[in-house]
């Protein structure tokens, strides 16, 4: 039986960076032929990066892209790499019209293609394009009609790209048709608590489907409020798993595949949901058995990487999404507002932790009302953390503006967190910080926040993030660092006393709100599965409160509209999973 050593380069791009993902192609692959690989894979739209939104409405774009992968092509073959065939994602356009989905000819197309010998030796489009969540893939693409087969060291390899595999039919029926030894899909697939199960149990599906050893290779890094959380997976043709990559981590995954050789009567012709096989031939010679004559390296992956637990998992997406939108847009550091609570201490944690405390400034901004638990909590957590702090207090501003404008109640109280704003964001343009708000779904959700003041900032690592799962996570990060012998970075007091805005005396949250825990039960049924009314009373929770709660989040809209992007862990986070209008009549609730 031919033996086929791939190399899955599970890795982070760019959008946009066509040099950059091209330079990082060029060194991976280098990397894979020092490993004795065979086939040489990258992920969806590689190139380019991903998502590219509306980048790809742009001639110039997708000819750029187009012109970028010929030039890497000349030029993995002048740097001798031109014998290993590279499987690259990147922006295409269609070469004939498709009137049934109203596009004109041209139309931009989520492709990939096999690099050989310094040419484009087979190109695809992506065949099932996803439509749900925050993908708008039938807004800019038009779908591939092809199934790509590449024969490679005698065995024949077919291809596909992400929804291909997350949808019934198409080229997974395709690849059984074409009887290939091996289904490759290179995806892009963004991540969300507990995917990884789900993941693992449809790469298995689909390999017992298209009767073949299937290698699912994943993006790692972060776009915007996206991150990809690798976690690569290769599986024979009954589902077992032969390897399984890190998460949250660029890797190179290589392995030995023990295939069945390609047929001399391989099938052409038009096979399922009518995609045309289309075969590309490198090499018929197969190698045997002990790998490449020229290796002589073991297994890079002769396992399974271990798995992150259920907090771990998702403090690391927190993480990885920061890292990247912080470094990815020219950022030097961070800057955090502590005011001794929970939140803001698990943000300046994380931000320690994607940045580096020497990139993280925190200032204190205490007003008249301010506890002084809350103040030392604030200092201590700078402590633990090593971040910069400082302190300004802001009472002789409150009280000038309140020697001007005499407010009371409501806008008293939100002009103490309007000034925390101001303070910051002129912090910001003076030093050159990012602000990161710290804001949690739960406040998010109610609109219990103010705008323009705790809402200001340029990214929101916590936003996807319930109340009751914020005090979780940092329970969970002072275990690890306790595990590992090292300070746990958040101050206890600020996990166990009563979470409070400090806008008034004696002021808690539970004055405004449900206890956290039932209220975000009630949001999760609400946001994250879109229940009505009338089921979540069902589900035992009282009418009542049901209907504060839902007109709460249902006037709170244009608030959510003006608040920063930030690190999508859920399946429905506030932003392009969840676009409800600003002006709404409809209540579930009457």
């Amino acid at each position: 039986m031919p033996r086929l050593r791939l190399a899955l380069n599970q890795i982070d791009s760019t959008v946009g960076d066509l040099a950059g993902n091209a330079e990082a192609v060029v060194r991976w692959t280098r990397h894979s032929a020092g490993q004795g690989a065979h086939l040489v894979a990258f992920p969806e739209m590689m190139l380019t990066g991903y998502p590219v939104e509306d980048l790809a409405l742009r001639s110039s774009f997708v000819a750029a892209s187009r012109a970028a992968l010929v030039s890497l092509a000349t030029r993995l073959a002048d740097e001798g790499l031109g014998g290993l065939p590279v499987v690259v994602g990147h922006l295409d356009r269609s070469a004939t019209a498709r009137p049934k989905y109203g596009q004109p000819a041209g139309a931009p197309q989520n492709a990939v293609a096999v690099l050989h010998g310094g040419e484009v030796v087979l190109s695809l489009a992506k065949h099932h394009l996803p439509n749900y969540g925050v993908f708008d893939e039938f807004r800019y693409f038009v779908p591939g009609d092809t199934m790509p087969v590449l024969r490679v060291r005698g065995v024949d390899v077919a291809l596909a790209v992400c929804e291909d595999l997350w949808q019934d039919g198409g080229r997974v029926p395709a690849a059984r048709s074409a009887r290939a030894g091996l289904l490759l899909s290179v995806n892009a697939s963004p991540y969300e608590r507990d995917k990884d199960d789900t993941r693992l149990e449809l790469v298995r599906k689909r390999a017992q489907e298209a009767g073949c050893t299937t290698a699912y290779l994943a993006m790692a890094g972060g776009q915007d409020e996206l991150v990809f959380d690798g976690d690569s997976i290769v599986v024979d043709r009954d589902g077992a798993v032969l390897a399984r990559a890190p998460q949250f981590t660029e890797e190179c995954v290589v392995l030995d595949l023990d295939l069945p050789a390609a047929g001399a009567d391989a099938p052409t012709g038009v096979v399922d949901d009518g995609l045309r096989i289309d075969r590309v031939v490198l090499s018929e010679e197969p190698v045997h058995g002990g790998g490449p004559a020229s290796s002589d390296e073991p297994l890079l992956s002769d396992g399974h990487a271990e798995r992150l637990d259920n907090d771990e998992e998702v403090y690391a997406a927190l993480v990885a999404g920061l890292r990247a939108y912080v470094t990815k847009n020219g950022f030097r550091s961070v800057l955090v507002g502590l005011s001794g609570g929970i939140d803001s201490a698990l943000v300046a944690a994380i931000a320690c932790d994607a940045v580096g405390a020497r990139h993280v400034h925190g200032v204190s901004m205490p007003s008249r009302y301010s506890s002084e638990h809350s103040r030392s909590d604030a200092a201590e957590l700078a402590r633990r953390t090593g971040l910069h702090f400082r302190t300004v207090a802001i009472e002789a501003m409150f009280d000038a503006y309140m020697g001007a404008l005499s407010l009371t109640g409501l806008a008293e109280e939100n002009l103490q967190s309007r000034l925390r704003g101001t303070l910051l964001m002129a912090l910001s343009n003076q030093e050159g910080h990012l602000v990161l708000a710290p804001g949690n779904k739960s406040e998010l959700a109610v609109g219990y926040s103010t705008l323009y003041g705790d809402s200001v900032g340029g990214y929101g690592p916590i936003k996807d993030v319930y109340k009751t799962s914020v005090f979780r996570l940092a329970e969970w990060r002072n275990r690890a660092a306790a595990a590992r012998g090292q300070t746990p970075p958040i101050p206890e007091n600020s996990i166990t006393k009563p979470p409070s805005a400090e806008l008034r005396p004696g002021q808690v949250d539970t004055d405004s709100l449900p206890d956290y825990p039932v209220l975000d039960a009630i949001l999760d049924l609400y946001v994250d599965r879109d229940r009505g009314a009338d089921e979540i009373v069902a589900a035992g929770y009282d009418r009542e409160l049901v209907t504060r709660t839902l007109r709460m989040v249902d006037t709170a809209e244009y608030k959510r509209r003006q608040y920063p992007p930030g690190t999508k862990i859920s399946a429905k986070g506030f932003g392009r999973d969840r676009r409800l209008p600003v002006t709404n009549r409809w209540r579930e609730t009457g």
